[in-house]
């Protein structure tokens, strides 16, 4: 019971759309790199549940200082990126099905690593908040549910990655590249003032 309910926690969590979900997307639709971003969200989600289930959570609610260089970090990269799909938008994009002529590994991961790391939500969600219900459950309990909010970010994580390749042909168009750039600036924007002004 503990892993399912860790699972849907994790997926309710997860799911919604912000920076590094649209990143993800725009990733699998182009499909440059799906499954070594797939793996490092993935992989990343673990290893904050077991911070915060170890007790990291406590340690950051505390500390004002390392929460206000998340979040100003954090405001000035999505903000960045947030202007770099403004960008696109005004250029026009096409498809690129082969994964050379696009974004090298190291900037596609780097990237992932600042939609990740830099976005304070990560930390309030991942390790405050999950950490906080998973230590209600008792000592195994505790790891059975962040188990099962690690299963759960895989699915997800997987699901997006590498079922938006399915959305491809709707992206054969300028047009489409460019309503999908539109609403990654916006979602960009939205969260940079969020952190701004939260």
């Amino acid at each position: 019971m503990n892993f399912w309910s860790g699972l849907a926690t994790g997926l309710a969590l997860i799911v919604a759309i912000g920076s590094q979900n649209a990143f993800v997307l725009r990733q699998g639709i182009r499909r440059e790199h799906v499954l070594p971003i797939v793996l490092f969200c993935a992989l990343s989600d673990a290893l904050l549940i077991v911070a915060g289930i170890g007790g990291a959570g406590v340690l950051i609610r505390g500390n004002d200082t390392l929460m206000a260089l998340t979040r100003y970090g954090g405001a000035l990269f999505l903000g960045s990126y947030g202007l770099l799909a403004a960008w696109r938008t005004l250029q026009g994009g096409h498809m690129q099905l082969d994964a050379s002529r696009g974004a090298s590994l190291t900037s596609a991961l780097a990237a992932c690593f600042g939609f990740t790391f830099l976005n304070p939500h990560v930390y309030l969600d991942t390790v405050v908040l999950l950490g906080s219900i998973a230590n209600q459950r008792g000592e195994t309990g505790r790891w059975v549910f962040g188990a099962g909010a690690a299963a759960g970010s895989m699915l997800w994580f997987s699901a997006l990655g590498f079922g938006a390749r399915y959305l491809a042909p709707l992206f054969q168009t300028t047009l489409a590249w460019r309503v999908l750039d539109a609403l990654i600036a916006l979602v960009m924007g939205a969260l940079t003032v969020m952190l701004l002004h939260g």
